[in-house]
């Protein structure tokens, strides 16, 4: 088979709190993160979707946009982080000892 014509098979997730996009589809060999993120048409739907500022990852590892991707990869789009979990500890444990 002629290397320019293969496909693998390859994920987008992204997630949100009140709904999940997830699309499984074919790319050619060689395509990288940010180009399968174009092709699985996510950004017209989440269009706050910004690649230059989000973090994105393979199976929950972190890697960059030009990452080529193997076949059954799952790209994760990951959503800025609304409060760092350190701190959202320690607001916790205040609220406790408030009681």
């Amino acid at each position: 088979m002629d290397h320019a014509t293969e496909h693998i098979e390859v994920e987008v997730a992204y997630a949100l709190p009140q709904c999940q996009f997830l699309k499984r589809f074919h790319v050619p060999s060689g395509t990288t993160i940010e180009q399968a993120i174009t092709l699985s048409g996510i950004r017209e739907i989440f269009t706050e979707i910004d690649l230059e500022k989000q973090k994105m990852g393979i199976f929950s590892k972190l890697t960059q946009p030009g990452t080529i991707l193997q076949n059954g990869d799952r790209v994760e789009i990951y959503r800025p982080l609304l409060l760092d979990p350190k701190e959202k500890r320690r607001i916790r444990l205040k609220e406790k000892l408030k009681k």
